[in-house]
């Protein structure tokens, strides 16, 4: 996906997982309107945090609530820029592999399907693969 061609579906793909995690971060913040909000603030998805992390005690729940909204902001910003893009899109895939793994254990096999979580997991991988970054501080560096 690295020659001259894929550049473009590579930059999309960056910039797709990169938006569709920062809406969700979006979301915590409460910077969508209710109607298109599944939190709406920090509280509710603490609450939601806790609901798939039933098996953690309450405050390491709410830890992993605050540490996924940090490295949900964090990794994006580095897929956007295309800065340590590798570690940053395996770093994505992992996440979204833990919420993928933990939705399906709390809610069943429906709920991450829905939120096309296994596709971003998938997605992120794809993009870890790469061998070069087009379009990416990764790139400058490099010459």
């Amino acid at each position: 996906m690295t020659d001259q061609q894929n550049q473009f579906p590579q930059l999309f793909l960056r910039l797709a997982l990169s938006v569709t995690m920062l809406s969700a971060v979006a979301d915590r913040f409460g910077w969508w309107s209710k109607e298109n909000s599944a939190w709406g603030n920090m509280i509710n998805f603490e609450a939601y945090t806790r609901k798939l992390t039933f098996f953690l005690p309450e405050a390491l729940s709410t830890f992993s609530a605050y540490a996924a909204t940090f490295l949900e902001t964090l990794l994006p910003l580095m897929l956007i820029l295309g800065f340590k893009t590798k570690i940053a899109a395996y770093g994505s895939g992992l996440l979204l592999l833990i919420f993928a793994l933990s939705m399906t254990a709390a809610l069943g096999c429906k709920a991450p399907l829905d939120y096309s979580v296994w596709v971003g997991c998938a997605g992120a991988f794809l993009l870890a693969s790469q061998q070069k970054y087009s379009f990416s501080i990764d790139q400058l560096i490099k010459k």
